[in-house]
């Protein structure tokens, strides 16, 4: 199934699943990951659908969306289709329904999303900021006003005129170049519901989202401060794009004690279905206790 659905607070959150697989090997990901530890964690990640046979972690590439009975709200836009992304051959030119399909099945078209936030700027993140028409990426969501932070979105446009195969010029720029973009601080209030939170360290600005009156975090959309279940069971696991991979470390440990043994809700971006849940103490570290449907 592409699509769940869950209630935090009088909130209706549902998830779009583009895309669930094992996706890459998980001494690669974690350049600072053993094969002993590995071999350590093998059967637990093995039960929990986050490591496949061939040891390569399993990543859901997933958006969030709220319904805050104010506003509809899209948390990261996944792949998306059209894109140049030849780096990775799973995405690369990629041309499917499931993230459109998701939104119908879930009883919502593009022109239902008020807000776009974009936890920060890496392509598995904004790809369906922008969709193809007559040749040209134009923004999917044409009533929405897209959040980027300020510091993460000059950070890249500085990146976009550095190489080759520019990383934002089809999924950021143009929205920009169409006045639909906000620029933000990463702790910035949307409304009474909805607010942002830093968590630097994956990118320059990274920011996660919290649900929830203010006070009171009754869940929280992380974003890319996480990714995998082994950097629960160690924080200081840093993923090999990074970055800075000791911010990254200390933004996590950070983020697992705020939210460890609290009834707050954790959605994670990457971890595999159902991908939330509630951080407990384990060891030295942390895991995920997931909340099944």
């Amino acid at each position: 199934m592409a699509t769940s659905t869950f209630k935090v607070g009088d909130m209706i959150v549902h998830r779009i699943i583009e895309m669930e697989r094992g996706f890459t090997p998980a001494l690669e990901f974690l350049p600072k990951l053993t094969p002993q530890m590995l071999d350590e964690c093998r059967s637990w990640m093995t039960e929990e659908k986050a490591l496949d046979a061939d040891d390569l972690l399993v990543l859901c590439f997933q958006a969030y969306i709220v319904r805050t009975g104010k506003h509809i709200v899209l948390i990261d836009s996944c792949i998306g289709n059209d894109k140049n992304r030849s780096a990775r051959p799973l995405w690369h030119m990629k041309n499917d329904n499931v993230f459109m399909d998701g939104l119908k099945e879930v009883g919502l078209t593009v022109n239902d999303i008020d807000f776009v936030l974009c936890t920060h700027l890496h392509v598995d993140h904004v790809g369906w900021n922008t969709r193809m028409e007559n040749g040209r990426c134009v923004p999917t969501f044409p009533k929405a006003k897209y959040l980027f932070s300020k510091i993460e979105l000059d950070f890249w446009l500085a990146e976009n005129d550095k190489t080759e195969v520019p990383p934002i010029a089809d999924s950021v720029v143009p929205i920009v170049e169409a006045k639909r973009h906000q620029l933000v601080t990463s702790d910035y209030e949307l409304n009474d519901l909805v607010r942002l939170i830093p968590t630097p360290g994956h990118t320059i600005d990274h920011y996660a989202v919290t649900l929830g009156r203010s006070g009171k975090d009754a869940a929280v959309i992380t974003g890319d401060l996480i990714h995998t279940p082994l950097q629960a069971k160690w924080p200081d696991l840093a993923m090999r794009i990074d970055y800075d991979g000791l911010q990254s470390s200390a933004t996590r440990w950070k983020f697992l004690e705020q939210y460890c043994d609290t009834d707050t809700q954790c959605c994670f971006a990457h971890f595999p279905s159902p991908s939330r849940g509630y951080v407990k103490r384990w060891g030295d570290g942390f895991k995920c206790e997931y909340i099944a449907g």
